[in-house]
């Protein structure tokens, strides 16, 4: 086992500007999290706020992304603390907070990264995190390996996405198609003009504060509609969802109607 704090490569590839795909992993399944992370994916996401996810099944799922060409980043269910404490001690560097509204909301999913002074981050000196108490000045230098995503998926959140683009500390602004479409009125219609402006708007304001823009969606046109327009991490499909559709044509294959 390394005794060093190895390399965010996510954070490293969005500070540079970096395009980078990723996949969404909703099973619960560390074999579908080792199966996706050799894939060639650049990054995965470990969803616990709508799947059955909870921090021992992310541990095991970190554990199979190791060796993979992906970083592993976790949703959290909400922008809480505790929790985000226990998964940092898991070893995960990269997490999602959901439903971020405002700078203060942004401001503290930061602080609950942090160790003090700079945040309220519980210390522990043998986690997973720094190898059971193996990696010299983990305390000292955590923090330039964890990355702070936040997810805007509201109206009131793209109208503030500028403040809290700017939060020292955010690392990234991941935009939530199905939300905000729901919050516009028109569940699933995020393509409709006038929400799929709001994005594009959105993702040119959080790059012009130097932060990353995310997306994810299923469909190809709007994941290189995205990137076109310069987002930085998009993911392009869910476990779930591609064992679903591929389970539904292979019925139709072999129980076609008569």
């Amino acid at each position: 086992m390394t005794t060093d704090l190895p390399v965010n490569r996510f954070k490293a590839r969005l500070k540079a500007g970096e395009p980078q795909i990723g996949f969404w992993l909703a099973m619960a399944s560390p074999v579908a999290t080792e199966i996706a992370a050799g894939a060639g994916f650049d990054w995965l996401l470990i969803d616990m706020e709508h799947t059955p996810n909870d921090a021992p099944d992310v541990a095991h799922q970190l554990r199979a992304a190791e060796g993979g060409t992906a970083e592993p980043a976790v949703r959290v269910p909400w922008n809480e603390p505790v929790l985000v404490k226990r998964l940092l001690d898991l070893g995960a560097r990269t997490l999602l907070f959901p439903f971020v509204q405002s700078a203060e909301e942004a401001r503290r999913a930061v602080e609950a990264t942090r160790y003090p002074p700079d945040g309220m981050r519980g210390v522990s000196g043998m986690s997973r995190a720094n190898r059971y108490g193996r990696v010299p000045n983990y305390f000292a230098r955590a923090a330039d390996e964890i990355c702070v995503l936040v997810q805007a998926e509201t109206r009131k959140a793209i109208e503030a996405v500028d403040e809290i683009a700017n939060v020292p500390g955010v690392d990234g602004v991941f935009i939530g198609p199905a939300d905000l479409s729901t919050d516009f009125g028109h569940p699933g219609e995020w393509t409709r003009p006038e929400i799929w402006s709001a994005i594009l708007d959105a993702g040119r304001r959080i790059k012009a504060a130097g932060k990353g823009a995310g997306f994810l969606s299923a469909s190809e046109a709007d994941c290189r509609g995205v990137l076109e327009a310069g987002f930085d991490f998009v993911a392009v499909g869910i476990d779930s969802a591609i064992l679903s559709r591929q389970t539904d044509a292979l019925v139709k294959t072999y129980k076609a109607a008569k």
